[in-house]
């Protein structure tokens, strides 16, 4: 895939990867470094996004993979995909803030979707947004997901998953057709 300044290339992460992948999403969501990009949750969260133990984990396992997204290089981008049956689970997706903007995101989930898609022959992929992310939903609906009104509880006191600054956080189910 071709962009004004270089080629993305995408492949599975590796235990080398770790740290990277950790610095990557951390500075997608949270903290001043977020605030660059359009997708900071620092409003919302403060604290961790994600630990090395938690990326470790989605890299070592069976049913899932860390698609890491170069360019020039450098780790821009990453999603993780998580094969569940008749549907795929799309998550910790992050880009580069620095790079938000150009259209690396659309590409990284349309890769996503036709991998799941074509190595899984999963029908759906489904992915959880942070309900109050009016902004971000928004970007998914006119990707084609479609809010199901299903909901789950933030796991508030639970701070590897974030400092919450608000009392009325939950996850939404977004889902997309794959066919």
């Amino acid at each position: 895939m071709e962009t004004a300044t270089g080629r993305l290339t995408f492949r599975d992460a590796t235990d080398a990867d770790v740290d990277a992948l950790v610095a990557l999403v951390e500075s997608a969501y949270r903290g001043e470094s977020s605030r660059a990009g359009w997708t900071t949750e620092a409003d919302i969260l403060q604290g961790q996004r994600t630990d090395p133990e938690g990326v470790r984990e989605v890299v070592e396992s069976p049913d899932s993979r860390l698609l890491t997204v170069e360019r020039d290089g450098g780790i821009v981008a990453c999603c993780q995909l998580e094969h569940r049956g008749e549907h795929a689970y799309f998550g910790m997706f992050a880009v580069s803030p620095a790079l938000q903007g150009e259209g690396i995101g659309k590409r990284v989930i349309a890769e996503a979707e036709r991998q799941a898609r074509e190595v899984w022959g999963v029908t759906e992929m489904h992915m959880t947004v942070i309900s109050v992310r009016e902004d971000l939903i928004a970007w998914y609906e006119r990707r084609g997901y479609r809010r199901t009104g299903e909901t789950t509880p933030f796991p508030y006191g639970d701070e590897r998953f974030g400092i919450p600054q608000r009392d009325d956080l939950r996850f939404e189910l977004l889902v997309k057709p794959l066919a």
